[in-house]
């Protein structure tokens, strides 16, 4: 429904703030709004079955949290009760501060790992391995297997665990667990073997010839040699804006020079690789509206932390208050994360994408696929 870069422009919008804010309650917001999106679009996604093992993982890392925070810190004025001094780390005061901390840190990681989730669950995978750069269509490959691996994972551990289940076999314990274990392990070996063999049949990183291989090999050094001696430049401009009194002249004149230099690079590189496309996808108007949005989240926090950065942090140790700042207008354009949920597609118009994703696959079974030619 939504174009790949539109779901790449969302997961940057809800991440970023979510790396970089620790306020419970902006936090709330982005979670909610990400629940929001996997409900109205992801859920029909077979790889949506995965967002709620995600979340009971960032449950699980909120608890924890919790416990260890409010064990190891014994800052505040609020306590709870109180160990033994004698206890190595854990004894002390225990706050109420502390607890609080600890679960500021794990809904962080609760709202990152629900963020994406969403963006699992509702994006192409194989549209987001077509819109990789060419020069990085191997990094690409490896992303796309290492995102999908633990959703195809949860689906067979399902799938698994039902046909258990219908055998009688009930799990009750950790032994009652191999059952589960020894084919979830099958399965993945499998899979692997299988994927191998199609990368190896579709001629995925084919060794040429050793005589053609002589004038690629000189390139792909100079390559390499100019990727270091623009990171290098990247390094000392980035010292020289840092360290040095009135180098933001060189500094800033080495940033820009090494970062287009790598742009060429890659540019270059990009142009030795041959692509071919079988079907194209097409930005649409809500993908419009949505990169919009998503724009203005992201700006409002970049300009909340610029213009009023006591409205964006929160400690509850003292001398804090306990309840969170809260920037309203920062807060509305967090909601607007929630935006691809309006678009929610009819049943009609899922019966239409159903049908046109059946055509597509038969075309290709007797055209030549998407992909990168060796």
């Amino acid at each position: 429904m939504f174009h790949t870069l539109t779901w790449v422009i969302w997961l940057a919008a809800a991440a970023v703030p979510a790396f970089t804010l620790r306020n419970p309650l902006y936090l709330i917001l982005i979670l909610g709004a990400s629940w929001i999106v996997y409900l109205a679009l992801g859920r029909t996604s077979p790889v949506g079955r995965s967002w709620g093992t995600f979340v009971r993982i960032g449950v699980l890392f909120v608890a924890v949290a919790v416990v260890f925070n409010a064990l190891s810190s014994h800052f505040g004025t609020i306590v709870l009760f109180s160990l033994p001094d004698t206890w190595p780390i854990i004894g002390g005061p225990i706050t109420l501060e502390a607890a609080i901390a600890g679960a500021v840190n794990g809904l962080g990681l609760l709202t990152i790992l629900a963020v994406f989730a969403t963006f699992n669950a509702v994006v192409d995978h194989y549209q987001l391995l077509r819109a990789t750069p060419a020069f990085a269509f191997q990094i690409g490959t490896v992303v796309s297997i290492a995102i999908t691996f633990v959703p195809q994972m949860v689906l067979s551990a399902a799938e698994i665990r039902q046909a258990q289940r219908i055998r009688g076999h009930r799990f009750r314990g950790m032994r009652d667990l191999l059952p589960l274990v020894m084919p979830l392990l099958a399965t993945s070996l499998e899979r692997a073997i299988q994927l191998a063999e199609t990368m190896e049949a579709r001629g995925f990183a084919t060794v040429l010839s050793p005589d053609s291989l002589e004038p690629t090999h000189r390139r792909a050094i100079l390559a390499q040699v100019g990727l270091l001696a623009a990171l290098l430049g990247l390094l000392a401009g980035l010292i020289l804006l840092t360290f040095v009194a009135g180098g933001n002249a060189w500094g800033w004149g080495l940033l820009i020079l090494s970062g287009a230099g790598m742009g060429v690079i890659l540019w270059g590189q990009g142009r030795q690789v041959r692509r071919t496309r079988y079907r194209r996808a097409r930005w649409q108007s809500h993908d419009t509206v949505v990169a919009i949005a998503c724009g203005i989240a992201l700006a409002a926090v970049i300009a909340g932390r610029l213009a009023a950065p006591q409205t964006m942090a929160y400690s509850p140790y003292p001398p804090n208050s306990l309840l969170p700042p809260f920037n309203p207008y920062v807060g509305a354009a967090l909601l607007l994360l929630a935006l691809p949920a309006a678009y929610r597609p009819t049943p009609l118009a899922l019966r239409d994408s159903l049908r046109s994703s059946v055509s597509i696959s038969e075309n290709e079974q007797t055209n030549e696929p998407d992909g990168i030619q060796p």
